[in-house]
């Protein structure tokens, strides 16, 4: 007994949340360690034409509720070749921790700034390479025991781009984002190690809406993760429409992660 306690402190002390609340489309309330380094290098793209997207990001855990992020990204998604679109910074502080037996609840606000020096030719706003602006909401996650549920709601601002793209007159400045997650650990049935493979499958409803221009657009996005001794995470994720009255380039995107993680810096 003795043995396995010393085991789950190790785990609570190595992993930087829930393996269910490590979601691979949103981001949950909870936060990483703190001290803690998370480095993510994420591939997305589609097939018709075959474009990609490289994401380099790194996040710090500077305090047990405020985690910071950064992000840089590369892409031929308006190029032929690939090229440095810009970059982003990314913040969320948790303001509600409620904890019990198995099970708590998270809420936490959250920013992010984004500059890039694409063409604007899409009617969504988005902040992960195509738009300049400034995004900002709340999130809330719940775990029950395997089960992890979390849902956020932002507001989008998006201005010119670098580089002389300039956001056309007949384009929304302003749009409404929404996610519905859910993650469930199916691997391990029981914690005896924190060298123990995790294995968690999500559920995803991604929405956004430009407000007075009727279009929006409500994707489904299921992931599968596996999580290797508590520091190695990779990722797998389709997006897929379920209605859509949006030009954007996100519709039908495939994502893959590998995410190494760094603890007690």
């Amino acid at each position: 007994m003795k043995h396995l306690f010393i085991a789950i402190s190790l785990l609570a002390l190595a992993c930087p949340a829930f393996a269910q609340e490590l979601y691979v489309n949103t981001e949950p309330a909870s936060n990483m360690a703190t001290n803690s380094l998370g480095i993510r290098l994420e591939n997305q793209g589609y097939f018709n034409p075959y474009k990609t997207r490289t994401t380099l990001e790194l996040m710090f855990g500077a305090s047990r509720r405020l985690m910071v992020h950064g992000s840089l990204y590369l892409s031929d998604y308006y190029e032929p070749q690939q090229h440095l679109e810009g970059g982003s910074v990314y913040a969320k502080y948790r303001f509600i921790s409620v904890d019990s037996v198995q099970k708590h609840f998270r809420g936490a606000v959250f920013g992010k700034l984004s500059s890039i020096n694409n063409p604007i030719p899409y009617q969504e706003i988005s902040l992960d390479g195509d738009n300049s602006g400034l995004q900002g909401g709340v999130v809330f996650t719940q775990l029950l025991h395997k089960l992890a549920l979390s849902g956020s709601a932002s507001y989008l601002h998006a201005w010119n781009n670098a580089g002389g793209f300039n956001l056309p007159a007949w384009h929304a400045e302003n749009a409404v984002a929404y996610t519905l997650s859910a993650g469930y650990l199916l691997l391990p049935k029981t914690y005896t190690s924190y060298s123990q493979t995790n294995l968690n499958i999500y559920a995803e409803l991604l929405g956004k809406t430009n407000p007075g221009y009727g279009q929006s657009y409500l994707d489904a996005a299921p992931a599968v993760q596996l999580i290797f001794n508590s520091l190695v995470r990779v990722d797998f994720s389709y997006r897929i429409p379920l209605c859509s009255t949006m030009e954007r380039n996100t519709a039908h995107v495939y994502l893959v992660r590998v995410e190494y993680n760094l603890f007690n810096l």
